[in-house]
This record gives C-alpha cells, structure tokens and sequence, in this order.
C-alpha cells in the first residue's frame, strides 16, 4: 500500500510538471483554437442553424426557442457545469476547464460581429457544413493540445465515464448525438443529418490535428524505470499495458519491452509525461486503428 501511494505521488508530479511546461504556449493555443471553434459556430453554424456539438449546439435550440443570447447561455451552463466539476471531478480537472469555459463564449460573443460581413447565401448548405466541421476540428485539436478543454458536455462526459462503465469516446457520441437530435426542436430532419455530419468531420479533423487519424496510440517503449512507467499509462483514461519479454538485438541482454495503447487525444500528455519520467526513454509510436479488449 505504502509503495501503491508513493508511485501515485510520482505521477502526479509527472502531471503537474506537464502542466507547468510552456504554460504561456499552450494558454496561447487554447485561446487560439477557442477563437476559431467560436468562428466556425457563429459563421457557418450558428447562422445556418446546423446544431452539432455541446452547449453551443444547445444555445442554437434555446436562443431559436425563447431568445437567450448564444453567449451568455454557453456562460451560464459552462459555470454550472464547472461547480459540478469540482465536486464530480475535484480541482486539478475543473481547473484544466475553467480557463476555457470563461474565453470561449467570450469569443462566441465578439466573433458574431463577422457574420453579417460573410454571409454565404449562394452556397450549398452540404458546403458549409463541412467546411464548418473542419474549421472546428481545427480549433479543437489545438484545445486538445494543451490538455485543456471548454467545459460543457465535455465535463459531462467525464463524469458519466468516471462513474460507469461507459468509455470516454462513446460517452461523447452520446451526448453530441442527444445535443444534435434537439435540433428537432427547432428544424427538420435535414439539419439533422448535417449535425451527425459536422459531428463527425470535427472528430477527424481533431484527430488530425492532434496526431494522425487513428482512436488509439500504440506506445513500445524501453526503460529502466517500467514501474512508474506502467503506472502512468494504466493512469490515463482509457489506457492500457502489456509487459513483454525480450532481447536487446545489439547487446543481447534479456530486457521488458512495455506496450502501451492511449486514445489519439491523449498522445501529447503520455509523449511529454514518458520523458518527464526517464530522460534517456527509448519509444516507438504507431498507429492503432482497432483495439478490443478481453472478451469484447
């Protein structure tokens, strides 16, 4: 149990040196990729009325339905949903949202001045919608680069896969899936299949943004530290490893190989925390674009 919390203590240094690292870059790229996901809405979602992702996608269906303005609804959600947080989820991940919960529907409010200077009237709405999901994808797979996010249903998420046994990715199916079906509040079934559409250009550009077009990472790693190692990777949502006996082909000296697999939106945390915690790591990554698990 002693050494169980002591190797805990140690990656929660490693986190909280990732945390701090480029700390001004990454404010920078969040605030960036919150500038341009708040373009896109405005621009091409908000004004054609394609309700896709989250609490901005739930601001289209309100504002439509009784006239709250996009900006401040996102504001009062976000807020109830970071109190909601610190009690579900404790400080470290409600302060990871709380920088862009407030920066975002901050910048939902001043970029909706752009919209009545580009407006797209003459184009198809299968045109903007996916250069609006690409715009997006963008945005958020600078936001996922930091290891910050904007609150919302993000939030929620994590709290129904912290709590079930629901996975990350599926729990974010559903509830981006719940947010666009509400558009039959207020539209037809046509912007329906736009929102499923913008839904799933975002996950792709995201991805591609991040780090290839893959769901999972596959880590091969050498190391003489494989205790914490393996302890950091079997911290992180989602991840699993596999311990596997092997030789060095130059040396030929018996040696554990550790292969790890992470979700694609990790990739950046476990790269940086890998050389937090051995400086002379050796790591191949690849691709892995089906993972199943025991008896699933």
């Amino acid at each position: 149990m002693f050494w169980k919390k002591l190797r805990q203590k140690k990656i929660d240094q490693v986190i909280a040196n990732i945390d701090k690292k480029d700390l001004v870059q990454r404010y920078f790229l969040l605030a960036l990729g919150c500038f341009i996901v708040a373009f896109a809405f405005n621009v091409f979602f908000k004004q054609y009325g394609i309700v896709c992702f989250g609490v901005s996608g739930l601001s289209i269906v309100m504002n439509k339905k009784i006239g709250i303005p996009n900006f401040l609804f996102i504001l009062i959600v976000n807020a109830f949903l970071l109190v909601l947080s610190y009690f579900a989820l404790g400080k470290k991940k409600t302060k990871n949202a709380l920088f862009g919960s407030l920066i975002f529907p901050f910048f939902v409010w001043i970029t909706e001045y752009f919209v009545p200077y580009l407006t797209f009237d003459d184009v198809e709405l299968l045109v903007i919608a996916i250069f609006g999901g690409v715009l997006s994808g963008i945005g958020y797979g600078l936001i996922f680069k930091t290891n910050f996010n904007t609150g919302g249903t993000d939030i929620i998420t994590e709290i129904v896969s912290k709590y079930t046994k629901v996975s990350l990715g599926k729990a974010t199916w559903v509830s981006d899936g719940l947010v666009v079906m509400s558009s039959l509040l207020v539209s037809s079934w046509e912007i329906v299949l736009y929102g499923f559409l913008v839904l799933y250009i975002i996950s792709f550009m995201t991805d591609r943004v991040v780090l290839g077009i893959s769901q999972s990472k596959a880590f091969y790693i050498v190391t003489e530290k494989q205790e914490e190692v393996r302890d950091f990777l079997l911290s992180i949502t989602d991840g699993g490893v596999t311990l596997i006996n092997a030789r060095g082909g130059y040396t030929n000296n018996k040696e554990t190989l550790l292969l790890g697999v992470v979700p694609t939106r990790q990739y950046f945390i476990v790269k940086e925390g890998l050389k937090e915690i051995d400086k002379n790591i050796f790591f191949l990554v690849c691709d892995a674009y089906e993972v199943s698990s025991r008896g699933k």
